[in-house]
């Protein structure tokens, strides 16, 4: 079992940078990928970035180059930075983890960012 807390989200202009953090506790945390979706009203849940245990990294398309993803293996706690941030970056962005064997998936309970025009 393992419990994500997320924080960092907010209000921000365009252009604007945030970071959000997940915190993760549980056990046997080395064998997951910690990764981060987002859902906009009216849209499914996208895969936003990923990172596993070994710091490989993953973005979709939409955000390569604004965002980076990282982690703190000693405080099991995985971070978005974003960048450039646009309007259309306005969602709820959840942080997961996938266990890299069984498949297992965990996810936290979503933190909203909003970016003005």
């Amino acid at each position: 079992q393992v419990q994500l807390v997320e924080s960092g989200g907010g209000l921000v202009q365009t252009g604007g940078s945030l970071r959000l953090s997940c915190a993760a506790s549980g056990s046997n945390l080395s064998l997951y990928v910690m990764c981060w979706y987002r859902q906009a009203p009216g849209s499914q849940r996208e895969l936003v970035a990923l990172i596993t245990p070994g710091g490989g990294t993953n973005y979709a398309s939409l955000v390569k180059g604004r965002f980076t993803i990282s982690q703190d293996n000693a405080k099991h706690t995985a971070y978005l930075q974003m960048n450039s941030l646009k309007p259309e970056d306005t969602a709820v962005y959840y942080c997961c983890v996938l266990h890299r064997i069984s498949g297992a998936e965990y996810w936290g309970q979503g933190t909203q960012v909003t970016v003005s025009s």
